[in-house]
């Protein structure tokens, strides 16, 4: 249970931080589309760990292998099987915490709920688990693009309290992937990477924010009350690890705004309606309705540092707890491509839902 995601267009992950291996079934993917193991690797490579100076220094490859459902290139409309090997697992790096629980991680939870837990890197709770949803996004990214030229970028808005210019044109791969951080605003990114290092070497971790853009959206995904779109994009969002708050279109900042002032007022442009505003943020009564879809999500500093900390062990006596091995100083640049992933697995399923109702 709590494993699995989507209804048309379904997901299962699997695995643990430092077992065997990691991975994803998909199920409802239709035949025919094209895609290769490369399209699928290049997001996985944007989500790997030791990629940069800025994460954590686990070296894996990350590769993933297609067992199932895709044949000369092109999917079979059966359930595709992706698996990733662990291969720089060191679980020894948790061993002096296995009775303790880290603060603000799923150490305590787990153990409560299940009465047992893999203390290794956190086990099923760990980022690692993300895996699964970026390959399958990769997937569900390259339908909605042949279905309705539809693109998702993702990028670093804001790192603790340094914040990005706001885009008013459309973002592109190589302007977000122009730093490590992957925030298209040069200056304020190298502000966020000495941030982020000075951090590091603090023994701390820091938050921000990553903003979501979804260009050409089709109109009509969404369902009326409790499927609607915006719901399914919060409750995707939310699902990945250390989010803890989602915005769509002016947010919490709509609230200082009058009716007036916030109210998307329509207009004719070449026989489409579109709207002089968009502090909707592309979704109407829970359903698109053309606009480009503005999100924004809020990611808290790593848990796991280096610094002492108090706590608890599972005996019931107060401890005192320093973090070791290799983690992200700051989750957020690698938060990128997951992002992306959910705004992609909630978009294919409602696209293809709705298609299933109008045919």
């Amino acid at each position: 249970m709590g494993n699995i995601f989507g209804q048309a267009f379904k997901i299962t992950t699997w695995g643990e931080s430092h077992g065997d291996a990691v991975g994803v079934i998909i199920d409802g993917c239709p035949p025919g589309i094209e895609i290769t193991a490369e399209e699928i690797q290049a997001d996985l490579n944007r989500r790997k760990p030791g990629q940069s100076e800025i994460s954590t220094q686990r070296k894996e490859g990350d590769q993933a292998e297609i067992t199932s459902g895709i044949f000369d290139g092109q999917t079979l409309g059966t359930p595709i099987s992706i698996i990733v090997w662990n291969t720089d697992a060191k679980g020894k790096d948790y061993e002096h915490m296995k009775d303790v629980f880290r603060p603000s991680h799923a150490d305590y939870t787990y153990q409560a709920k299940y009465g047992i837990r893999n203390w290794k890197g956190g086990g099923r709770s760990s980022a690692r688990e993300t895996i699964g949803r970026v390959a399958a996004g990769a997937i569900a990214k390259k339908i909605l693009k042949q279905m309705f030229n539809t693109d998702i970028f993702a990028y670093v808005s804001r790192i603790h309290n340094i914040s990005s210019e706001e885009f008013t044109h459309e973002l592109t791969s190589v302007e977000i992937e122009s730093n490590i951080v992957r925030c298209p605003d040069p200056i304020a990114a190298e502000k966020m990477i000495n941030a982020i290092k000075s951090a590091r070497k603090n023994g701390d971790s820091l938050g921000g924010i990553v903003n979501s853009v979804i260009y050409r959206a089709p109109v009509g995904l969404g369902e009326p009350v409790f499927d609607k779109l915006e719901a399914d994009l919060a409750k995707g969002i939310l699902s990945i690890p250390a989010c803890k708050g989602f915005e769509i279109g002016s947010g919490f900042d709509g609230t200082f705004l009058t009716g007036s002032q916030h109210n998307d007022q329509f207009y004719i442009d070449n026989g489409n309606i579109r709207t002089h505003t968009n502090n909707s943020g592309g979704i109407q009564g829970g359903i698109s309705n053309g606009e480009n879809i503005t999100i924004s999500a809020a990611f808290k500093p790593t848990a796991t540092i280096m610094k002492s900390q108090k706590t608890v062990d599972i005996f019931g006596n107060e401890v005192e707890l320093q973090g070791r091995g290799r983690h992200d100083p700051c989750v957020l640049p690698r938060a990128v491509p997951i992002v992306e992933a959910m705004i992609s697995l909630v978009l294919i399923d409602h696209a293809l839902r709705h298609r299933g109702q109008i045919n």
